[in-house]
């Protein structure tokens, strides 16, 4: 599918607020499905959109950490998909049922927290439920009753496909339903959906899928629903070279929905197994943002051989997304791979120097 034929204009970069998507949504606001509209912490609305009218039903949320904008993003590229007239989305909503929810988290959304209002992560409350945004999507979930779950997220710049030096673009998880992680009906149809979007996908980003550590936890969002016996996805945003505004890892969530919808429909999820979901990399925590060689000749005090690494921290600063970088202390045992690199014996690039003038900036304060 050509993405960049539904790619929605109105949304681009990393800060995707509520009002930001009130825009984007109103195109479609005879989908939205009137008997169900929840209220955050803070009174904003939470939206729900129905598409299609077949009998095999799908459940997606995205953005229940504000901070996780690039699922939404490709949800609304899916979306202008689904309401074209292409004949493939006509065959989708002839046969299923799509309910969306493009963001549970809008307060956490518009602050650029991974926290809700009250300072509590939504993926961490499904035994509470002591969150009106929590209390529902559990709402929604019972009144739908869904065939299937689909929970959107980004994962942080950390992670590796496996041990390999290639950031993990997506990453997959089958969550567990129980504490000793057993294959259960649901758990099995979750790991065969993802099987199959890992195949399909592996011809366009190759290698660069991995699969999520799966330990149960009872209180996140998808083991809850997997532990009811409605098989659920875990979807996550990764990383792909200095694509830090993930807008080519967009392009690749879309893809991940429209294979994983055209496997329901046709049922060809079956023909795979769970040899062919653990085949999938785990993903290891071995990536830093960037690299910083001869640091000495921006400050001598620096010893001269010395391995100098930073991670960016993001903040929101005047409706912007900054990265800032901050210094790691690396451990000697361990093997990195690196995003970017700077090296100050060399002339900085064009599209390096505003990071060049941060780092220097930090290295300058350094003692030995």
């Amino acid at each position: 599918m050509d993405h960049s034929i539904y790619r929605n204009s109105k949304v681009t970069g990393r800060y995707f607020p509520y009002e930001s998507l009130q825009h984007s949504l109103s195109d479609v606001e005879a989908y939205k499905i009137p008997s169900l509209q929840g209220l955050s912490v803070l009174g904003r609305q939470i939206p729900v959109y129905r598409f299609g009218s077949g009998n095999k039903k799908i459940l997606m949320w995205s953005q229940m950490h504000g901070n996780e904008s690039t699922t939404t993003k490709a949800l609304l590229d899916a979306i202008q998909f689904l309401t074209s007239s292409h004949v493939q989305a006509r065959a989708l909503l002839a046969n299923l049922q799509i309910v969306v929810i493009p963001m549970l988290n809008p307060d956490g959304a518009s602050a650029y927290t991974r926290v809700n209002a009250n300072g509590v992560d939504l993926n961490r409350d499904f035994i509470a439920f002591s969150e009106p945004e929590s209390q529902f999507l559990k709402h929604v979930f019972e009144t739908e009753a869904p065939d299937f779950c689909f929970n959107l997220h980004d994962q942080r710049t950390i992670f590796s496909v496996g041990e390999t030096s290639i950031p993990a673009t997506l990453s997959f998880l089958g969550p567990a339903a129980d504490a000793s992680r057993s294959i259960t009906p649901s758990r099995l149809v979750s790991m065969q959906i993802i099987a199959a979007i890992n195949q399909q996908l592996q011809d366009f980003i190759p290698d660069s899928i991995g699969r999520y550590d799966d330990t149960y936890n009872g209180n996140c969002v998808g083991d809850h629903f997997q532990s009811l016996g409605v098989p659920t996805l875990l979807f996550e945003a990764g990383h792909r070279a200095t694509d830090y505004q993930r807008e080519e890892t967009r392009t690749w969530v879309f893809q991940a929905i429209l294979v994983a919808l055209e496997s329901i429909k046709e049922q060809s999820y079956l023909k795979f197994s769970v040899a062919d979901y653990n085949r999938i990399p785990e993903n290891q925590k071995n990536h830093l943002d960037l690299e910083v060689l001869h640091a000495h000749l921006i400050n001598p005090k620096i010893k001269k051989n010395s391995r100098l690494a930073f991670q960016y921290e993001e903040r929101l600063e005047d409706g912007e997304i900054t990265f800032n970088p901050k210094i790691i202390d690396l451990e000697d045992s361990k093997k990195y791979f690196f995003h970017d690199q700077i090296d100050f014996s060399v002339q900085v690039l064009a599209d390096q120097a505003l990071i060049y003038q941060k780092i220097s900036s930090i290295l300058k304060t350094l003692h030995d």
